[in-house]
């Protein structure tokens, strides 16, 4: 494996107990338009992105080993009430993002994740807010929040893509 390779999947993983931390930490916060969704939203649309990246640095039997240390990490890590949410809704939800791009990812970087995140996104969010507070209360800003760090992260990842194929064509 590569470093960039490691480094996604490293990144990738520590946002599971991150956002786990944020949520008991901090509880509920804005996302825009007067929505509030728990605090561990924007460490969840990253992972989704970050589990995009690794799979494509690292390899996708990397990335499914992943999953099952995020989804562990989540149960092991997470405060009790939060556990089983957790560990279940990244499980399911990083597994539905995954079967999403695997056969999108020919189609580019940006198809791929911006499809994929969108399933792994609804799919974490309704899993997570049933399991941990079994309430649909937060889910507008749940999904608000997770959209907000995947379009950010694929116009970065565009951007970057954009000045790398000028700097080879130079």
């Amino acid at each position: 494996m590569n470093t960039r390779g490691a480094i996604a999947l490293t990144a990738y993983i520590a946002t599971i107990p991150a956002a786990n931390w944020a949520v008991t930490e901090f509880g509920a916060v804005p996302v825009g338009f007067d929505y509030l969704a728990p605090a561990g939203v924007y460490l969840v649309g990253l992972a989704l992105v970050l589990r995009d990246l690794a799979r494509e640095a690292a390899g996708r039997g990397a990335v499914l080993a992943a999953i099952a240390v995020g989804a562990a990490l989540s149960w092991w890590l997470a405060d009790p009430a939060l556990a089983v949410a957790s560990a279940a809704a990244f499980a399911v939800a990083e597994s539905m993002d995954f079967a999403v791009y695997e056969p999108l990812r020919k189609r580019g970087l940006p198809v791929a994740m911006l499809a994929s995140n969108a399933v792994g996104l609804l799919a974490d969010s309704l899993i997570f807010l049933w399991l941990a507070f079994r309430s649909f209360e937060y889910l507008p800003g749940q999904l608000l929040g997770k959209a907000w760090m995947t379009l950010a992260a694929v116009a970065v990842i565009a951007v970057i893509a954009r000045r790398r194929a000028q700097v080879v064509a130079a």
